[in-house]
C-alpha cells in the first residue's frame, strides 16, 4: 500500500504526461471494445438480414449468387424461374406461404422488385421484426410504389408523387418507362436492411411495363399500350384472374386486388375482351426467386431435396441462414483485419506508455536516490515503476470503458435508424473482459522493462545522486 501512494504521489507529480498516457490508452481501448461490438452485432444483424424464410428458391447457380441477388439486390441471376414452377412449389403440401420476386428494373441506382402483398405480411427481418409502414399502405393498384425508407429519404420523395421507373440496373439509362409513371402509396419505416433500398411495385405492375415491349424492345406505334390501357386490362380481369395476375396466385396467405378504377363495361371490352387476354397480358412468365414459409421446420431438408430435384427446370433451394455465413465467412478476412489493426492501436498506447516510463526514469534519479536513502530496496524501486505503469492502464481503461458507453449512448438510436444496428448498453462480455485482462497484462510486461533496468542500476550504483 506504500509503495501504491508512493506511485500515486509520482504520477501526481507528472499529471500532464500520466493524463496524456492514460487518455491514449482509453481511446485505444475504446476503438478496440467498440470495434469488436461493431463486428459481433454486424454479424448478428447480418445473419437476420432475412428471417423467418425456411428456403430461398432460384435457378440453378451458386448459394452466395442466389442470397446476393434474391435478398441484397446485388447483382443479377443467371436465369429466371417459369411461373408454372412457381405454381407448383406453391401448391406443394408442405408450403405454408410462397412470395414471388421479380427483378430487372430500377429507378435513379434504386431496385425495383414486383411481388404480392404477401411480402409485407410474411418478410421478417432482425429478430421475427416485420415490415412496417411509416406513412401509406401497401399497393393495390398497377402503377403504385411502396418505397424503401432510404429511398423515400434520399430522393425526397412524399405519398402521392408520381415517379418513372427505368428499364436495367444502372443508375443511368436510356429507356424509360415514361408513359407509365407510379405513384407513391406507402413508405416502410427503416429496417437497416436492403428493404430500405427497393422500390416495391405488384407482380402486375411489372408486367404492365413491359407488356407492349417485343424481344426487350418497347413497342412503337399502334402496338404501344398507355398507362391507362394496361390499367382498363387490369380492371376488366374477373376477380379470379385479377388475383392471379396481381397476387401471384399462390393462394397461400396473399391479399386480392381490389380494381380501384371503375371503367364502362364497353371500354373494359375494348381493352381486354376476355379474361384469356387478361392473363396473357399481365400474369408474368417468368420470375426470379421465390421465398419460401414451410408448414413445420422438420420438412426443411425434405422440401429443399425435392427442388434440386425438380425435373421442370434447374432449380436450387437454399436455406438463408446457411447462405449468409457462408457470405460472411468470405469477408472474415477485412474483419480480423480490422480487430488486427484495433489490436495495434492498443499496442501503441502501452508502447507510448513504456517511452513515457523510461524516458522519466534520469529525471527521477533524485527521487529514486531519496528513496534508497530512506531504506527502500532495489525490488521496491522495481515494484514502484511496475505498479505506476499498471495504474495508468487501468485509469486507461476504465476511462476507455466510460468513452464506450458515452458514444453507444450517444449514437445508438441513429446507428440503429441508419445502418440496422443494436449497440446494447450491457456490461463486457466474457470476451471483452479477456481481452481488457490482457491489456491490463500487457501493461504489466511492459511496466517490467523500466522496473528492470532501475532495479539493474539500483544494484549497479544505488541510482545515487549526480551533481
Amino acid at each position: 500500500m506504500h509503495l501504491l501512494r508512493i506511485a500515486l504521489a509520482s504520477l501526481n507529480n507528472r499529471r500532464f504526461t500520466a493524463l496524456l498516457t492514460v487518455f491514449a490508452i482509453a481511446l485505444s481501448v475504446c476503438l478496440l471494445l467498440a470495434v469488436e461490438r461493431v463486428r459481433s452485432e454486424a454479424r448478428a444483424s447480418f445473419a437476420s438480414t432475412i428471417s423467418g424464410t425456411d428456403l430461398i428458391v432460384g435457378a440453378r447457380s451458386g448459394s452466395v449468387n442466389l442470397l446476393l441477388y434474391s435478398v441484397f439486390r446485388i447483382g443479377n441471376a443467371t436465369n429466371n424461374i417459369r411461373w408454372d414452377s412457381f405454381e407448383t412449389l406453391a401448391r406443394h403440401p408442405q408450403v405454408k406461404w410462397a412470395i414471388p420476386l421479380s427483378l430487372g428494373d430500377s429507378h435513379r441506382g434504386y431496385r425495383v422488385l414486383g411481388t404480392d402483398t404477401g411480402y409485407f405480411a410474411h418478410y421478417h427481418y432482425g429478430r421475427a421484426q416485420p415490415l412496417q409502414l411509416v406513412e401509406g399502405k401497401p399497393f393495390n393498384d398497377l402503377f403504385e410504389v411502396v418505397l424503401g425508407a432510404e429511398v423515400a429519404e434520399a430522393l425526397h420523395y412524399r405519398l402521392g408523387d408520381k415517379i418513372v421507373l427505368a428499364h436495367g440496373v444502372s443508375t443511368v439509362s436510356l429507356t424509360r418507362h415514361d408513359d407509365k409513371p407510379f405513384r407513391v402509396v406507402g413508405i416502410l419505416a427503416r429496417t437497416g436492411t436492403p428493404v430500405d433500398r427497393t422500390l416495391h411495385i405488384s407482380l402486375a405492375g411489372m408486367e404492365a411495363l413491359h407488356v407492349d415491349w417485343q424481344n426487350g424492345v418497347p413497342a412503337r406505334g399502334a402496338g404501344k399500350v398507355s398507362a391507362e390501357q394496361a390499367r382498363q386490362l387490369f380492371g376488366a380481369c374477373p376477380q379470379a384472374s385479377r388475383a392471379q395476375a396481381g397476387q401471384g396466385g399462390s393462394g397461400r396467405g396473399s391479399a386480392v386486388y381490389e380494381p380501384v378504377n371503375e371503367h364502362s363495361e364497353s371500354a373494359a371490352n375494348a381493352a381486354a375482351p376476355s379474361a384469356v387476354a387478361c392473363g396473357q397480358g399481365l400474369q408474368p412468365k417468368a420470375i426470379t426467386a421465390v421465398l419460401l414459409g414451410l408448414k413445420s421446420k422438420i420438412a426443411t431438408f425434405t422440401v429443399q431435396r425435392q427442388v434440386n430435384e425438380y425435373r421442370g427446370e434447374p432449380l436450387q433451394a437454399i436455406l438463408p441462414g446457411v447462405a449468409l455465413q457462408e457470405l460472411w465467412s468470405l469477408m472474415g478476412v477485412a474483419e480480423k483485419a480490422l480487430f488486427v489493426v484495433s489490436l495495434f492501436v492498443v499496442l501503441t498506447g502501452l508502447i507510448g506508455m513504456l517511452t513515457a516510463i523510461l524516458t522519466s526514469l534520469n529525471e527521477r534519479r533524485r527521487e529514486m536516490a531519496i528513496l534508497r536513502s530512506v531504506g527502500a530496496r532495489p525490488w521496491h524501486i522495481a515494484g514502484l515503476l511496475v505498479l505506476e505503469a499498471f495504474a495508468l492502464a487501468l485509469a486507461g481503461v476504465v476511462l476507455g470503458l466510460a468513452l464506450l458507453y458515452l458514444g453507444i449512448a450517444a449514437s445508438q438510436g441513429y446507428v440503429q435508424a441508419q445502418y440496422g444496428l443494436f449497440l446494447p448498453l450491457n456490461l463486457p462480455s466474457g470476451y471483452e473482459w479477456r481481452l481488457l485482462g490482457a491489456i491490463l497484462a500487457a501493461a504489466l510486461l511492459m511496466g517490467s522493462v523500466p522496473a528492470w533496468r532501475a532495479y539493474r542500476q539500483s544494484l549497479a550504483d544505488g541510482l545515487s545522486i549526480r551533481l
